[in-house]
C-alpha cells in the first residue's frame, strides 16, 4: 500500500504507517485514527525502553529526594530516616489506620530503605519488565505495576504490617502477571518462561523467609495480583491492546503522578518547618 507522505501518519494503536485520509486503520481495525485523543493514548507509553526508564528514573528521584529531607545522618548505607519515608508516602497500619494515607498504597512503591534494596528492586524491573511488556503490551504492563503495588500494600495493612516500603511489591505483580502467562500460554516457550519465572519467585520468598524485615505479605498480595491481572486483561496472542487499556494506563500514570507530587510538596513543607 502507498501513501501520499502529506497525509501518511503513524496509527496510534499498532504503530504501522496509514494514511491520513483512512476512516479505520487497515491492519489493526481502529476507527478514526487521526483522532488527537486517539492519537495522544497511543504515543503515550509506546516505547517499551522509555517506560523502563522513566519507571526506574522516578524511583532513584524518589529515593535521592528521601536522603535529602532525612533529619538525621543518612550514613554509609545511605538509608533515610522513617520520618521521612513517612512523609513521602510509607504504608503499613501506622500510616493509613493513624493518619488515613491512603494514597500511600501508590506512594510507596517508590520508596526505599537503603541502596541495597533500591538497587535490587530495580535490578529486578529491569530484568522482568520486557518480558511482561512484550507479552502484554505497555499499558498493561502498568497497569499490572500500578494495581499490584497497591494492592500488596492493601494486603500488609490488613494483616497490620506497621511500616512498609519498596517496588517489590509491584515487581511481584510482574511475577505474577508472568506466571500466569507462562502456564497459560503452554508449549516449549510458556513451559521455559514459567519455569524461569518461577525460579524468580521462589527465589523471592525465600529470601524473604531467611532476612529479617522483608514485607513478605506484599509480596504474596502482589503476585497474586498479577495472577488475577494477567488473566483479568490478557496477553497479547489472546487480545491485542485495545483503547480501554490505554485509558486505564493513563489513569494510573496520573494518579501516580499526583500521588508522588502530593508526597514530595507535603516532605518538602515539614522539612521547612521543622
Amino acid at each position: 500500500m502507498i501513501h501520499n507522505k502529506r497525509s501518511s501518519m503513524l496509527c496510534p494503536s499498532c504503530r504501522r504507517l496509514i494514511s491520513g485520509d483512512d476512516s479505520s486503520c487497515p491492519y489493526c481495525g481502529l476507527k478514526n485514527p487521526t483522532s488527537p485523543w486517539k492519537h495522544l493514548l497511543g504515543r503515550g507509553l509506546h516505547d517499551s525502553e522509555q517506560v523502563l526508564k522513566i519507571l526506574i528514573g522516578v524511583n532513584i528521584a524518589m529515593y535521592v529526594l528521601s536522603l535529602l529531607v532525612s533529619t538525621r545522618s543518612v550514613g554509609f548505607s545511605l538509608q533515610p530516616d522513617n520520618l521521612s519515608l513517612f512523609w513521602l508516602g510509607a504504608s503499613g497500619s501506622i500510616p493509613i489506620a493513624n493518619y488515613h494515607h491512603w494514597w500511600s498504597l501508590i506512594a510507596a512503591s517508590y520508596l526505599h530503605g537503603n541502596i541495597l534494596h533500591i538497587l535490587f528492586n530495580m535490578f529486578a524491573l529491569w530484568q522482568l519488565g520486557p518480558l511482561v511488556m512484550h507479552e502484554y503490551g505497555n499499558y498493561r504492563m502498568f497497569i499490572i505495576y500500578t494495581l499490584c503495588g497497591a494492592f500488596g500494600f492493601f494486603v500488609s495493612y490488613l494483616v497490620g504490617v506497621r511500616f512498609t516500603i519498596g517496588a517489590s511489591a509491584a515487581v511481584c505483580g510482574l511475577i505474577g502477571a508472568a506466571l500466569y502467562f507462562g502456564k497459560s500460554r503452554g508449549g516449549v516457550y510458556g513451559q521455559t518462561i514459567y519455569s524461569q519465572i518461577g525460579g524468580w519467585a521462589i527465589g523471592i520468598f525465600l529470601f524473604g523467609f531467611f532476612v529479617p524485615a522483608i514485607n513478605n505479605w506484599a509480596h504474596g498480595g502482589g503476585m497474586l495480583a498479577g495472577v488475577a491481572l494477567g488473566f483479568l486483561l490478557g496477553y497479547q496472542e489472546r487480545k491485542r491492546e485495545r483503547q480501554v487499556h490505554k485509558i486505564a494506563a493513563l489513569c494510573c500514570v496520573a494518579v501516580t503522578g499526583l500521588v508522588l507530587l502530593w508526597a514530595i510538596l507535603s516532605s518538602f513543607y515539614r522539612y521547612l518547618i521543622t
